[in-house]
């Protein structure tokens, strides 16, 4: 059963919390409860013993979420690397099941949930389970977020055709700029010809945000998203 969309990347670092946020923002638009999620998370904080995940206590302010941090990210760790490298060098090997878990739990209290990965669709989670396979397990539909210059065309369409060979289902592609445009030719024409070859629909463009927060967000995704395309996944005609 649909509940919610999987906002993975093409890479790390492209503005995928902003996209979860925004996506949280412009369903709650349409009158529907959603909330944010982020399974696993790394290159915590810490303060003392506890570490902090700094994406997953925005997508809980930008939804309004009083349930427990446990839930909204059932993994943190310390070292900035992929889940698979992060556990085996703190001991705390990611199960599943715990982050599954987590999600349905949180799909008694909210209508949709918008999933959070990590990096891209094959960061591996343990030795032999990858992002890949968490969204196909959750069954939802992918948002990709794409980076906005050179070499955006190959990325994106690698993680597409993976994706659609992985029998997963792609709601869009999101363009961010992350960082301020450089108005290279790149960023003036790729939106063009992704549209052109890509068997994905484009969901978007987001522009460069200089300060972030919640009214930010809220603009963002009213202004930026194909909000038509998103109720149509909602509530389908």
């Amino acid at each position: 059963m649909f509940k919610g969309f999987f906002v993975t990347g093409t890479d790390t670092g492209v503005g995928k919390t902003i996209v979860t946020a925004a996506l949280v923002k412009a369903i709650n638009s349409l009158g529907v409860r959603a909330c944010g999620m982020k399974p696993i998370e790394s290159g915590c904080g810490r303060e003392g013993k506890t570490l902090i995940p700094c994406d997953s206590l925005f997508l809980q302010q930008i939804s309004h979420m009083k349930e427990p941090r446990n839930l909204i990210t059932p993994y943190c760790f310390e070292s900035p690397l992929a889940p698979l490298a992060a556990s085996r060098q703190e001991d705390c090997a990611v199960n599943i099941g715990t982050v599954k878990k987590a999600f349905y739990r949180l799909s008694r209290h909210y209508e949709i949930i918008v999933v959070e990965g990590l990096g891209g669709l094959m960061v591996p989670i343990t030795r032999d389970y990858f992002v890949a396979d968490l969204a196909s397990e959750l069954n939802l539909p992918l948002v990709i977020v794409a980076r906005p210059g050179l070499g955006t065309i190959n990325h994106t369409m690698l993680t597409v055709n993976y994706a659609l060979d992985a029998g997963l289902e792609i709601a869009g592609i999101i363009i961010n700029f992350s960082r301020p445009p450089e108005n290279s030719p790149a960023e003036k024409t790729n939106q063009k010809i992704l549209s052109e070859i890509c068997p994905a629909p484009m969901l978007g463009i987001f522009p460069y945000m200089a300060k972030i927060g919640e009214t930010e967000i809220e603009k963002i995704a009213l202004r930026s998203l194909d909000i038509r395309r998103i109720r149509n996944y909602i509530r389908p005609a």
